[in-house]
């Protein structure tokens, strides 16, 4: 019996402990008699450890089968709770807590080629247009896509001082593309950008609930409210989540003392409801919560908080649909689980725990295909979990926070030179090249105002253009197809460059807004019935 089979055999067998239906009966290869199982507790686990270690043919790799069973045994619980090897714990943890140098791109490796799950916001390798998605084929020269390259050793090769450089190369729609990326210091920063878009108006983005999410919200929302900020539409689209405390936190921020935030509650946890301690310096503030299908967890706490307390409209897209608390569990190896102890409900009583589902890691993409993401009459809710607000207002449980004010996904723009450009990532690109030969009067550009002075007179179009012709051999079908796509291309890549400047992501998020439908929709008058 090969060893694969033997991870197999096991794996199965354990399956059996979380409910998969498999013979019962193990014989003894000499005697035939039957080994003696109850149904109590993990007795059958243990009996079918120890019958292959003292039985099995072949000399036993006791780590690498541990590994494997562990981690199926966690995924068969639910889709949250998982077992992470030392490496993927420590970049995990790197990645809420502290700072590191790399390129900035986190990655899972499903078969044997690592797949880009998250591209860092301001980072080396989102500068130059790594997207999400994109398999890793090579790391300078070493291949390790096909090969089963160790992931430890795929991390090593991508990290390394800052100012040096290593060349990635992707496949990302059957096109491969390298790229030549210069390692840096990657903020872990909750605030990707906070500004005024008017006189009474702020804007913030929140990334993640990293360890200092409360203290950065704190600086950059008293920064705005010194400028004369009145309404704040905080935009929580694509937040992940991460710890519950910053949560918490944020929320007190803006109810009155008292308000529940949120309670949770487990088989082995007991209801614990979490209030606010004190009056928010943010109670009076007109809020506005943006989410979309990528809004989940913490997130999800926060907007549920603010949607049954009536404290903010929530606009958007239905959010994720992620109810669970997550235990940390550090062994002394270095690894460690995320295990599932209990769900957190929404003050009006709501878990907004999706259902578990043999599709579950598809769901998003379930949405595109049932119409959700452009009809709001296209949303599931479950009318058997009606709650109420505050007010009264109707909201459901089930499967995600649905918003107030619903805005679709908009396509209109998209065209198909846009699509040709996108799939080779040639905005992100062109943005690189053009800092290239234009560094110092970018990197003298502090202020707004200058920046958007110095891009309406940079002919960005016409080098953009050209450069898409002769680098990437695309160019418009035809005038009309041109004029259509530049205000939403163009808008874009002026953000690129404008990420540049001194600015940084404060520029590209300001830029970006410009053909945003959601703060279009933030901006119009709405008020909570």
């Amino acid at each position: 019996m090969k060893k694969r089979d033997i991870y197999s055999l096991i794996v199965g067998l354990l399956g059996i402990v979380v409910g998969v239906l498999l013979a019962v009966t193990v014989q003894q290869a000499r005697s035939g008699r039957k080994l003696r199982v109850s149904d109590g507790n993990w007795q059958k686990l243990d009996l079918i450890l120890r019958t292959v270690s003292d039985e099995y043919v072949d000399t036993i790799d006791y780590k690498s089968v541990t590994e494997t069973a562990i981690a199926e045994i966690l995924a068969s619980l639910d889709p949250h709770s998982i077992y992470m090897p030392p490496v993927e714990l420590e970049a995990s943890e790197t990645e809420l807590a502290g700072n590191f140098e790399g390129i900035g791109i986190q990655f899972n490796v499903p078969n044997d080629t690592a797949i880009v799950l998250e591209v860092i916001p301001g980072g080396p390798a989102e500068k130059v247009g790594v997207l999400q998605g994109d398999r890793l084929l090579k790391v300078d020269d070493a291949v390790i896509a096909g090969v089963k390259f160790p992931q430890d050793s795929m991390v090593r090769r991508m990290k390394g001082p800052s100012g040096t450089k290593v060349q990635v190369t992707v496949l990302r729609d059957g096109v491969v593309i390298p790229f030549d990326i210069t390692r840096g210091k990657i903020p872990v920063h909750s605030v990707d950008a906070a500004f005024m878009i008017d006189d009474t108006t702020g804007y913030i983005r929140l990334s993640k609930f990293a360890k200092n999410t409360a203290r950065e919200f704190l600086e950059s929302s008293e920064k705005l409210l010194r400028s004369g900020m009145k309404y704040l539409i905080f935009d929580l689209r694509d937040n992940t989540g991460g710890y519950l405390d910053q949560a918490l936190a944020l929320s007190q921020f803006f109810l009155e003392k008292g308000r529940t935030i949120v309670y949770t509650e487990g088989l082995h946890s007991p209801r614990e409801d979490y209030r606010a301690e004190k009056n928010g310096y943010m109670r009076n503030t007109r809020l506005a919560v943006l989410i979309n299908e990528g809004s989940a967890s913490s997130s999800e706490i926060f907007a549920g908080a603010m949607q049954d307390n009536d404290r903010g409209l929530i606009i958007g897209r239905r959010s994720f649909g992620k109810g669970l608390v997550q235990k940390p569990f550090v062994f002394s190896d270095g690894s460690g689980m995320r295990l599932t102890v209990a769900r957190f409900h929404t003050p009006s009583g709501r878990c907004i725990q999706k259902p578990y589902s043999a599709d579950y890691q598809y769901d998003i993409y379930r949405r595109y295909e049932k119409g959700e993401m452009f009809d709001a009459d296209s949303i599931k809710v479950n009318k058997d979990e009606e709650f109420q607000t505050l007010k009264g207002r109707k909201v459901y449980g089930g499967g995600g926070i649905v918003p107030d004010v619903f805005v679709p996904v908009d396509t209109t723009k998209v065209t198909d030179v846009y699509m040709k450009l996108r799939s080779k990532a040639t905005a992100m690109r062109f943005a690189s090249y053009y800092f290239d030969s234009h560094k110092s009067e970018l990197g003298s550009i502090d202020s707004f105002d200058r920046l958007l002075s110095y891009l309406d007179g940079a002919s960005l179009d016409k080098a953009f253009l050209q450069f898409a012709a002769v680098r990437d051999g695309i160019r418009p079908a035809s005038e009309e197809e041109w004029r259509q796509t530049v205000p939403y291309l163009m808008t874009q890549v002026r953000a690129l460059v404008g990420r540049y400047s001194k600015l940084g992501d404060q520029a590209y998020y300001h830029l970006i807004l410009d053909y945003d439908t959601v703060i279009e929709e933030a901006l119009k008058p709405h008020s909570i019935d």
